[in-house]
This record gives C-alpha cells, sequence and structure tokens, in this order.
C-alpha cells in the first residue's frame, strides 16, 4: 500500500510492520489454506501474538487500547491487496466486526471471558445473522431465545457464517419476542462450549476457498443471562450502529483488492507479448489499465474520506452504504477487465487474477446486499 496523506508517519511504519508480516504468514500458506477451506489456527494464534487482532481492545483486557480506526484499517488493507481473500475476510470480521459488539454492548463478565482471547486469537469469532430465509431481511429472521429466568433456550440456524467452521464463539442474532418484529431482536454471545451448538461443513464455494463459511444450528442451547448483549430487544438497533463501520471493513477490503489485482496486470501487460510486442503497447490494453487506474484513484480517494470521517466518528449510514455498493462494484469491475487481459491464463486459477474474480462476486452481497446500499442511500436522499 502506497504512504497516503492520511497516514502520520508512525502508521506508515506500522503498514510496513504489517506488509512484512502479511508477506512471510499469510502469502505462502494461502493456496494450502484453499485447499483445506480454511486458514490454520496456528495462523490465528500468529496474528494474536504480532498484535494485529483486536487492537482496539483495552489494556485491562489483553488488548493495546488503539482507538485509532486508521490502524485498523491498515491491517485489512494490506491482507487485501495481497489477493488472499480468505485471511482478507476473516481476520477483519473477527476484529473489527464482531468484536465491537462484545466492547460496545457486552456485560463485564463476558468481556473478561471472551476479549483476551480474542485478542490472542485462542478464540476465533463469527457473527451469525443470516438464516436460510433472511438475508439482509434481518427483522424476519426465525432463531429463537425463550427466557428460562438464569439462561435463554436458543433454538434456530444461521447459514453463510463467515469463520463459521473454526469459530469459538459467535454473536447471534435472536427473537426474543417474535411478536415485534424488529423490537423483538436481541444478541447474544454463544460459544462452543455450549451444548447444543453445532456445525455444518464448510461450504464448497465459488470464492474465497480459504474461507470456512458454513451453517450453524442451535439445539436447545442454554445461554447463560451474563452473555445478552445491551437489553433484550434492542438487538436491531445495535446491528444498525454497528453496521456502518462493517460496510466500511468490506470498502477497504474491496479497494484494496482492486488496487492489488490492478498491479499484477499491469507486471502481466509488460512480460506478454502477442504480435511481436508486449501487450501494454497495445492501445486497447493501455486505454483499459488507464480508465482502470482512474477509477480506482476516485474510488481510493473516497474511501480514505470515509476512513477520516470514521475516525472522527462522523461516518454516517448512507455514506458507509455508498462506500460499500459502489467500492465492491468497482472491485468486481476491475477484477473482471484484468481477467480479459490476462486472456485464456486468467481462467487459470493458479493465476491471481482468477482467484480475484472468483472472490469480488460475494463482495456485493455480504454485509447487506447492494441493492440494500442503494435502499438506504435513496432515503437519506429523499429525506
Amino acid at each position: 500500500m502506497m504512504p497516503r496523506a492520511i497516514y502520520n508517519e508512525e502508521q506508515k511504519m506500522f503498514a510496513q510492520s504489517v506488509r512484512e508480516f502479511v508477506a512471510k504468514e499469510v502469502v505462502p500458506y494461502n493456496a494450502a489454506w484453499e485447499k483445506k477451506q480454511m486458514v490454520s489456527r496456528e495462523s490465528w494464534l500468529k496474528f494474536g501474538e504480532a498484535g494485529f487482532l483486536c487492537m482496539q481492545v483495552g489494556e485491562q483486557y489483553g488488548g493495546l487500547g488503539v482507538k485509532d480506526f486508521r490502524y485498523n484499517a491498515i491491517v485489512i488493507e494490506e491482507i487485501a491487496l495481497t489477493g488472499c481473500a480468505g485471511p482478507a475476510v476473516g481476520y477483519p470480521l473477527h476484529s473489527d466486526i464482531v468484536c465491537p459488539y462484545i466492547e460496545h454492548y457486552g456485560t463485564e463478565t463476558a468481556k473478561q471471558k471472551y476479549l483476551p482471547k480474542m485478542v490472542t486469537g485462542e478464540m476465533i469469532a463469527a457473527i451469525a445473522m443470516t438464516e436460510p430465509g433472511a438475508g439482509s431481511d434481518l427483522q424476519n429472521i426465525r432463531a429463537t431465545a425463550v427466557d428460562k429466568g438464569d439462561y435463554y433456550l436458543v433454538n434456530g440456524s444461521k447459514t453463510f457464517i463467515t469463520n463459521g467452521y473454526l469459530c469459538d464463539l459467535a454473536v447471534v442474532a435472536v427473537k426474543t419476542d417474535p411478536t415485534k418484529g424488529a423490537k423483538g431482536t436481541s444478541l447474544l454471545v454463544i460459544d462452543t462450549s455450549m451444548k447444543g451448538f453445532s456445525k455444518g461443513k464448510p461450504f464448497e464455494k465459488a470464492g474465497l476457498h480459504a474461507q470456512d463459511t458454513c451453517e450453524l444450528f442451535f439445539e436447545n442451547v442454554e445461554v447463560p443471562k451474563e452473555n445478552l448483549l445491551g437489553k433484550e430487544g434492542e438487538g436491531f438497533k445495535y446491528m444498525m450502529t454497528e453496521l456502518s463501520q462493517e460496510r466500511l471493513v468490506v470498502a477497504l477490503g474491496a479497494i484494496a483488492a482492486a488496487e492489488g489485482i490492478l498491479a499484477t496486470t499491469v507486471q502481466y501487460t509488460k512480460d506478454r507479448s502477442a504480435f511481436g510486442k508486449p501487450i501494454s503497447e497495445l492501445q486497447n490494453t493501455r486505454f483499459k489499465l488507464a480508465e482502470m487506474a482512474t477509477e480506482i484513484t476516485i474510488g481510493r480517494t473516497f474511501a480514505d474520506r470515509c476512513v477520516e470521517l470514521h475516525t472522527e466518528k462522523k461516518l454516517d449510514q448512507a455514506t458507509a452504504s455508498m462506500a460499500k455498493y459502489w467500492l465492491t462494484d468497482l472491485q468486481t469491475k476491475v477484477a473482471d477487465e484484468c481477467l480479459q487481459l490476462h486472456g485464456g491464463y486468467g481462467y487459470i486459477w493458479e493465476y491471481q487474477v482468477a482467484r480475484a474474480w472468483a472472490d469480488a462476486r460475494v463482495q456485493r452481497i455480504y454485509a447487506g446486499t447492494n441493492e440494500i446500499m442503494k435502499e438506504l442511500i435513496a432515503r437519506n436522499v429523499l429525506k
């Protein structure tokens, strides 16, 4: 990642350390992780030991207490730049999407139990919102949590869960009062020590082959009351609050992935010859590269501004939705154009561009589909 104006000297040095770590501890292992359909637990522990997991967690829970989101953005982007999409999704989800729910709404008991091990990578976290019949429409989830006095009795299932197969804990959206719609939704932390919590096998997906996405099942799981996040019935409000950061995380991964695959493609066009000269000298190639470089520069400027706004706690839901929708659309477009410039080799899995193309497509679906993003943006435009 090129040094940019939003980063100070200390952050630029931090970026270099993350880049070196990822080059040593992620890139060489990614192909093996793709075959196993998951990142190794050893890698999670190495990330924790390096201090790159849940950096914002307070020192009283074993974290570094880093409150400047720009450090989190650096980790997200440095992994995504390499094209190792499984790790690029899994680690930020753990640190920047799941962890804040426990930080912001968890009881002291839950914080002490889970945060220290999330910081070290001993416990891997997932977030379980999506169900077979409820994706972007989170108000219609069916998983239930019945109040039994000292605990909630949870039943239901979740699907398409990132980090699902390896997870040791999940923040789970449930209905504590099915008659109240969104106002009957609550959030619970459920861990694998609780009887009745089981997992399906990782899905064989079109992309993200190193990501252990799977189904989660809850059959009469007894969840202690101290594992309720915030107040009962306010889970939907908490999700709407935290989703702005989730969408920014996806957007940052998208723009970095686009930058990474463009750089790879530029080098390929210099090395590959056709009609007696490098294809980088063909006008169509040059125009395509110029178009992508321009759009990525526009996207990068917007992404950096969103990071600045979020660091200042000024990033609103509509702007985060704009970033998620536009930058993931751009990522998909760039991956497709880059594959075309590779010709037949672009469709061969050993080439990074094939992975980039396959991995990009889902970005427009999770964290709320891009169609839902447009609806959220439109509400803001029309209010």
